[in-house]
C-alpha cells in the first residue's frame, strides 16, 4: 500500500458532540470490531480506560488503525473536555487531516471554538460532520451558518439531509446526485426524489462558482458553460480543502449508523495523504538558523516526534511516535536531539486501541508504539544520528489548579511517588513537586476534573490510597521594577571553607520566561562558576521566594563578583547566587500573578441579567455577548480562576439548570494590593495548620 493510500486523521469536536460515537461505527463498518460499542453503557472501544467507562467520556486519545476502500486510516479520537486539552493538542500536531463533529442541535458550542483554533494553529486540513440529525432540534443549515459566522470555516455542505429529527431517513450527495435511505445497518442507493431536484441543481452550481476560485481549470469550464466532471470536482474540493481554503460539511446520525459509510468515502476522498501534506520542516541541531526538510520517504534520513506516552501494565512504558521521514526497523539507534541521548528501539507495536500487533518496520506517514524508550518524553524528536533536527515540539498551557495530597498509610510514600512519576511523564499538562518547607506534596492541573481523574487513577492503577487538601489557585510570582544586589558568601567551618561573590541586575521580562545574562569581565569569576550561579538561580525560580510559586518573566543579569581560589566551589556559587537573587527579589516590587480564566456562557435570556451580574462580583469583565439561537446568548468573558470554585453549582441555580459554560486558562495577571495581602495572609495561616 502506498504512502498516497494512507491517512492519518483526528476526530474532535466539544463533548457530547459524538466524537466516540462516530468512532465506533467508523471501526464496525471497517471491520475492526465486530458489534458497535457504546459509550453510554461503557462498551466503546477507544474509551478503555476505566475513569472513561465510568464518566461517558474520552480522556486519553487512543490510537487505532483501520482499513477502507483499499486506503489505511490512522483513526485518532480525542477528548472533548477542556481539562484535557493538551490530548487534544498533541493528537493535532501528528495528523494530516481532521474530522470535526458537530451536535446538529447544539452547533458550534465553546470547546469545538477551542479545538478549531488549535487545528488553525497547526494548519490541520478538515471536514466536518454534523452529528445527531435525528434529535429533537436538529436544524443542519444553522450549524452551517454558526460554523461560517463563528469560526470563519468557509463551509460547504456537500450533502442535503432528508427530513431531520425523527423524520430523518436520508441523505442526498450532491457531487454524485444519488440518494441513500437508511435501514438499520443497510442502506439504499436510489436516484433523487423529483422534490429535492431544484435544490441539488442550485447548491451544485453556487459549489462550482465557489470552486472556481481557488481552481483555474474549473473557472475556464464554468465560464464556457462546459460540463464538470464529478472527478473534477472531487479533485477541486480535495485541494481547496487541503490548502484550508473550504470545509466539506457532511451528515449523519452516527448512533443509528446513518452517514458513517459516506463519512468514511470522503475521508479518503478529501483528506491528505502523508504525500500531500509534504515536506516536514525542523531546526538544524547544530545550527540553530538553519532548517532541515525532510520528504515523506523511505530513503530520506528518519524523523519521528514523540506524541504520547502511555504506562501499559503488560507492557510498560509505550512511546507513540509519528514517523516523518526514513524508515525504523526493531534494534535501530537514533538520537534525541532535546535530550543529547541516544536511543535503542525495542519493539515497535502498531495500536488498535487495546490490541496491539507487534511489527519488525515502519515508514514514512506511520503512528506506532515504540517499547523500551529511556529518555524521550511527550514533544521529543527522535532522527538520524548523522543527520540531526529537531522538530516542532508540542504546545503545553501552564497549570492552573492545585491539591494537596498524601498517602494514608506513610509507608505508601515511595509507590504515591512513583505513581506520580509516571503519571507526569504521562501527561505534560500534570505536574507534582514536593514542599520542603512544610513537607507536602503538591499536584497541579489543568482543571477540576483533570485532577480528579488524576487522583481516581493513582486509588485503581496504582493501588495507593490516599487523602486531599482543597483545590487551590497555582499563582505565579514576578518583579514590577529593576534591581541590582550584592552577595558575597563567605563560611570557613573547618578545613575548606565555602566563598562565593555575586552582583547581579534583576529586572522585569515580560512574557520572555526566565533569561540569564553573562556580563562577568576580565575572568573575575572564572568561566567553569558561571553555570553553577544560573543553577541556583533557576532552583530559586521553581521554588519561588514570596510564597512558594514560581517566578515567571524575570531576566538576570551577572554583572561582576570575585571568587577564591581554594574555597571557591559549585555549590558556593549556587548557593550565593540564589541568595542574592532572593535579597534583590523582595526589592524589586515582587507581586503575585493570578491565572485569569476565558469564560463562555450560553444562557437563555430569561436569566442573562442575573449570570452577568454574578460575574460581575467575581470581578469578571464580559468581552462580548451575542446571539446564540432564538432565546439564548452567547457570553465571552474573563475571570479569575479563584472566583471559579463550585461555579457549575451557582450556575445551575442562577438559570434553573438551562446555562452552560466552558473555561479555559487565559493568561497570568497582576493580583491587586488588597487581594494580595488577603491571599499571602491566607497561605500563611495554612502553613501554620
Amino acid at each position: 500500500m502506498g504512502l498516497q493510500h494512507l491517512r492519518n486523521i483526528g476526530i474532535a469536536a466539544h463533548i457530547d458532540a459524538g466524537k466516540t460515537t462516530v468512532s465506533e461505527r467508523v471501526l464496525f463498518f471497517t471491520g475492526v470490531t465486530r458489534k458497535t460499542g457504546e459509550v453510554h453503557d461503557g462498551q466503546a472501544t477507544m474509551d478503555f480506560m476505566k475513569q472513561e467507562q465510568e464518566r461517558g467520556i474520552t480522556i486519553a486519545s487512543a490510537a487505532i488503525s483501520c482499513a477502507w476502500k483499499d486506503h489505511q486510516i490512522n483513526l485518532i479520537d480525542t477528548p472533548g473536555h477542556v481539562d484535557f486539552t493538551i490530548e487534544v493538542e498533541r493528537s493535532l500536531r501528528v495528523i494530516d487531516g481532521m474530522v470535526a463533529v458537530f451536535c446538529a442541535v447544539g452547533g458550534v458550542e465553546p470547546q469545538t471554538e477551542t479545538v478549531w483554533n488549535q487545528a488553525d494553529r497547526y494548519k490541520v486540513p478538515r471536514i466536518a460532520f454534523i452529528n445527531k440529525m435525528d434529535r429533537t432540534g436538529a436544524d443542519f443549515n444553522e450549524v452551517v451558518n454558526m460554523m461560517n459566522n463563528y469560526l470563519d470555516a468557509n463551509a460547504f455542505p456537500l450533502q442535503i439531509p432528508i427530513g431531520s429529527e425523527d423524520t430523518f431517513t436520508g441523505i442526498i450527495d450532491i457531487i454524485e446526485n444519488r440518494t441513500y435511505i437508511f435501514h438499520e445497518f443497510e442502506r439504499e442507493e436510489t436516484m433523487v426524489p423529483d422534490e429535492y431536484e431544484p435544490q441539488v441543481f442550485e447548491m451544485r452550481n453556487q459549489l462550482i462558482e465557489k470552486l472556481a476560485d481557488f481552481d483555474v481549470d474549473i473557472m475556464e469550464r464554468f465560464l464556457e458553460e462546459e460540463e464538470i466532471s464529478n472527478e473534477m470536482l472531487k479533485k477541486a474540493i480535495r485541494n481547496a480543502t487541503n490548502k484550508l481554503l473550504i470545509t466539506p460539511v457532511f451528515c449523519g446520525a452516527a448512533y443509528k449508523n446513518k452517514g458513517v459509510r459516506l463519512l468514511l468515502d470522503a475521508i479518503i476522498d478529501y483528506l491528505p495523504s502523508p504525500i500531500d501534506v509534504g515536506a516536514t520542516f525542523g531546526v538544524d541541531v547544530d545550527d540553530h538558523e538553519k532548517t532541515q526538510k525532510r520528504n515523506p520517504s523511505p530513503n530520506e534520513p528518519f524523523s519521528a516526534l514523540a506524541f504520547k506516552i502511555i504506562n501499559d501494565p503488560y507492557v510498560g512504558q509505550q512511546t507513540f511516535i509519528r514517523i516523518y521521514s526514513g524508515s525504523l526497523s526493531s534494534g535501530m539507534q537514533l538520537y534525541n536531539p532535546a535530550k543529547f541521548k541516544h536511543e535503542r528501539i525495542g519493539r515497535i507495536l502498531r495500536i488498535k486501541a487495546k490490541e496491539r500487533e507487534e511489527v519488525a518496520s515502519a515508514g514514512p506517514g506511520d503512528i506506532v508504539a515504540l517499547i523500551g524508550m529511556k529518555y524521550t518524553k511527550t514533544g521529543d524528536t527522535l532522527c538520524d544520528d548523522k543527520n540531526r533536527l529537531l522538530l516542532e515540539t508540542i504546545h503545553v498551557a501552564p497549570t492552573v489548579i492545585e491539591l494537596r495530597i498524601a498517602p494514608k498509610v506513610q509507608k505508601d510514600q515511595s509507590k504515591l511517588g512513583e505513581a506520580l512519576a509516571k503519571l507526569s511523564n504521562e501527561d505534560p499538562s500534570f505536574n507534582a513537586r514536593y514542599n520542603e518547607e512544610t513537607s507536602e506534596t503538591i499536584i497541579a492541573g489543568m482543571g477540576e476534573l483533570h485532577l480528579e481523574i488524576i487522583m481516581d487513577r493513582i486509588t485503581t492503577e496504582f493501588k495507593v490510597d490516599v487523602e486531599v487538601g482543597a483545590p487551590a489557585v497555582a499563582y505565579r510570582e514576578a518583579i514590577t521594577k529593576e534591581v541590582q544586589c550584592e552577595h558575597k558568601h563567605s563560611k570557613q567551618t573547618g578545613g575548606k571553607g565555602q566563598y562565593a561573590h555575586v552582583i547581579m541586575r534583576i529586572e522585569p521580562n515580560p512574557g520572555k520566561g526566565y533569561e540569564f545574562v553573562d556580563m562577568v569581565k576580565g575572568g573575575r569569576i572564572p568561566q567553569e562558576y558561571i553555570p553553577s550561579v544560573d543553577k541556583g538561580i533557576r532552583k530559586t525560580i521553581e521554588e519561588g521566594v514570596l510564597a512558594g510559586f514560581p517566578v515567571v518573566d524575570v531576566k538576570v543579569v551577572l554583572l561582576d563578583g570575585s571568587y577564591h581560589a581554594v574555597d571557591s566551589s559549585d555549590f558556593a556559587f549556587q548557593t550565593c547566587a540564589s541568595m542574592c537573587f532572593k535579597e534583590g527579589f523582595r526589592k524589586a516590587g515582587p507581586k503575585l500573578l493570578e491565572p485569569v480564566m476565558k469564560i463562555e456562557i450560553n444562557t437563555p435570556d430569561d436569566y442573562i441579567g442575573d449570570v452577568v451580574g454574578n460575574l460581575n462580583r467575581k470581578r469578571g469583565t464580559i468581552e462580548s455577548m451575542r446571539r446564540y439561537r432564538k432565546g439564548s446568548q452567547k457570553l465571552n468573558g474573563f475571570v479569575p480562576l479563584i472566583e471559579m470554585f463550585g461555579y457549575a453549582t451557582q450556575l445551575r441555580n442562577i438559570s434553573s439548570g438551562r446555562a452552560n459554560y466552558s473555561m479555559e486558562f487565559s493568561k497570568y495577571v497582576p493580583l491587586n494590593d488588597a487581594m494580595q495581602e488577603v491571599v499571602l495572609v491566607e497561605l500563611k495561616e495554612k502553613q501554620k495548620r
